[in-house]
């Protein structure tokens, strides 16, 4: 029996996060990055034919992807698409490098399955990044999910900095506007300066030798009258897809549980209820087709359901595997497919929307 092979074992699965969970949280992450990089996880299953995507005009051979904030530098895409992704979302990466917030700044909350962070776009910059993925295979389906640094006198400069640096590797490319962590940086939500932003990234994609797909990450700390005015100019601004939603302010979920007072964005299974709510409500204002990842709290093969059904193109994770391990990332998939057989469905596709409107209002169950 292989090394990898023993790690795929349930008891040694089950040892090796049990102790990860008992280190502090980011020599866990490192611990995690530096076994991806030696090739010590779990190789996925091949995956059926129910489970193909196409996403922005990206074939995925399924429809779960690794949310951004694990792979920080861009190390692991391979590694991670090994494991069973259908897609890898690299960074948030900034122009300059920045060491972000002071430590400790992730907090885990165990007995509701949370996480709270307060990072601050903790990375080696544009430059390190491009270096590592300048010459990749096409093994995986690869976004790079860019922002702007702390100290920049011009956020929306950095982004189409972002844009230049990554347009002729990446698969698609993430404005990530909506991270509670870095002063001010959620204004960008706001009308005049989210239409200022997305024509600059369209504008500047427009000029590049290859037009690669530019998604909005949002936050799910949004009103009506705010969701409406994102969809119209989203809408308007011929970028190619959204994502709902980033990490909450919100503490409702975790009142009174240790380490949910820390200042910073709250995810994991505590986001799930008002993420999806959030991504429901977007997919009613901006129509059928139009593509939404669908992020925020999936714990379950049954929560990545329900994602889809509250409006999902696809979905991506990151928080759970804290908990659940590399090996949930099998198990949603495995869920998907037997939801698409039980209802006789020809592709995870068909999904997307079947429980929409009660998501919208509040009345979505898991």
């Amino acid at each position: 029996m292989s090394l990898i092979d023993l790690l795929k074992a349930p008891a040694i699965a089950r040892f090796t996060r049990d102790a990860l969970l008992r280190m502090e949280p980011e020599t866990a992450h490192r611990a995690t990055i530096n076994a991806l990089r030696m090739g010590l996880a779990p190789k996925g299953n091949a995956d059926p034919a129910s489970l193909a995507v196409k996403f922005v005009g990206l074939d995925l051979p399924n429809p779960v992807g690794m949310a951004p904030g694990f792979d920080k530098n861009a190390e692991v895409p391979r590694a991670l698409g090994r494991v069973g992704f259908g897609f890898v979302e690299v960074g948030t990466l900034t122009p300059h490098p920045q060491s972000g917030n002071p430590s400790p700044r992730v907090f885990r909350i165990p007995e509701a399955m949370g996480i709270v962070n307060r990072l601050g776009f903790n990375n080696e910059g544009h430059e390190a990044a491009f270096e590592r993925l300048k010459n990749r295979d096409a093994g995986v389906v690869l976004g790079v999910n860019i922002g702007a640094n702390k100290d920049s006198a011009d956020f929306v400069a950095d982004y189409v900095t972002g844009v230049k640096a990554f347009s002729p590797i990446a698969d698609y490319l993430t404005a990530n506007i909506s991270s509670p962590n870095t002063p001010g940086l959620r204004n960008l939500q706001a009308d005049e300066a989210l239409a200022r932003l997305l024509g600059a990234l369209t504008e500047t994609r427009a000029a590049q030798p290859r037009q690669t797909p530019i998604l909005l990450k949002i936050a799910p700390d949004l009103d009506e009258p705010q969701m409406d005015s994102i969809a119209r100019i989203v809408a308007a601004s011929g970028i190619d897809g959204l994502i709902v939603s980033n990490t909450t302010l919100a503490r409702d979920a975790v009142a009174g549980l240790p380490n949910a007072s820390e200042t910073g964005g709250l995810s994991g299974k505590p986001l799930f209820a008002l993420a999806t709510q959030r991504l429901a409500q977007l997919r009613l204002r901006l129509g059928p087709d139009f593509p939404i990842v669908g992020v925020g709290g999936i714990h379950s093969a049954q929560s990545a359901i329900a994602k889809f059904e509250a409006g999902a193109t696809v979905v991506q994770l990151y928080s759970a595997l804290v908990y659940g391990g590399l090996e949930l990332v099998e198990e949603i998939k495995s869920g998907l497919a037997g939801a698409v057989a039980t209802r006789g469905l020809s592709s995870v596709s068909a999904l997307t929307g079947l429980a929409v409107t009660d998501w919208a209002e509040g009345r979505g169950v898991v």
